[in-house]
């Protein structure tokens, strides 16, 4: 039996480090995990953050085609799983036939979802708040990070996920993210959405909101709410509880496993 691939797939003001812990929990569950970060990102945070300029003219067909590739290069169907930014690529894909089973966390919103005037005000001052440096960068400044991504743990945790995961987004990025995703397709694998009930970035209300797009299609769509987290639910503290969660849902609902 050949082993089930899984492409980790991480969101905006984040290095795909922020995903190693759930690597190598995934593999020691069997999965063959890659966690590729976005085209041109340097391998570790500390170099990422003396060269920005890969990513500085990234737009989001750019990620798109970035993780199509990757999940079609796979010997069999990849299982993807993204966070933020990196859940809606995961949705895209997967509704295109892509892949066998995708998990999206805290999800960015797909094109065409309606959300209530306050909701959209909210996130996008959320986004915003933060000015545009000269080099086309919007930075996550340490206290913003702390009071919209890891606002459900301690000071002192808030400060070392900063330090060990954090980056400046590309701003061509932020501004040109929308993607639309195929909610209709009955022929796509599963998918589950998972939400923080306290995330201040992409609320428990968004996914839920997103969750009902997939409300007609007769393709398995999972939702599940964890009370009490945040944005940083799946590189927190906390993290296992995310990643066990999805392991036994994969174990559910992918053949293989």
């Amino acid at each position: 039996m050949q082993t089930t691939p899984v492409v980790l797939i991480h969101g905006a003001w984040l290095h795909a480090s922020s995903w190693e812990a759930w690597a190598e929990r995934f593999a020691r569950h069997g999965y063959a995990v890659d966690v590729p970060g976005w085209p041109g990102e340097e391998p570790t945070v500390a170099a990422a953050r003396r060269n920005l300029d890969p990513v500085r003219d990234l737009r989001i067909g750019d990620l798109l085609a970035h993780y199509e590739r990757i999940a079609r290069s796979c010997d069999t169907p990849a299982v993807l799983i993204g966070h933020a930014l990196g859940g809606l690529i995961a949705q895209r894909l997967l509704g295109a036939g892509i892949g066998q089973a995708a998990v999206a966390i805290a999800p960015q919103p797909p094109t065409g979802l309606v959300l209530p005037d306050a909701e959209s005000n909210r996130m996008s001052s959320k986004l915003f708040s933060a000015s545009v440096e000269d080099n086309g960068f919007v930075p996550m400044p340490r206290q913003q990070f702390r009071s919209l991504v890891a606002n459900t743990v301690g000071e002192q945790e808030a400060g070392k996920l900063y330090e060990r995961y954090a980056l400046p987004a590309p701003h061509r990025l932020l501004t040109e993210g929308e993607l639309a995703v195929n909610t209709d397709n009955t022929a796509r694998g599963p998918l589950l959405l998972v939400s923080g009930q306290e995330d201040r970035m992409v609320t428990d209300a968004v996914t839920r909101a997103t969750y009902k797009l997939y409300s007609d299609s007769t393709a398995v769509t999972d939702l599940k709410q964890f009370a009490d987290r945040g944005h940083s639910l799946v590189f927190d503290s906390g993290w296992r509880d995310i990643a066990d969660y999805v392991l036994t849902w994969l174990a559910d609902n992918v053949s293989d496993f």
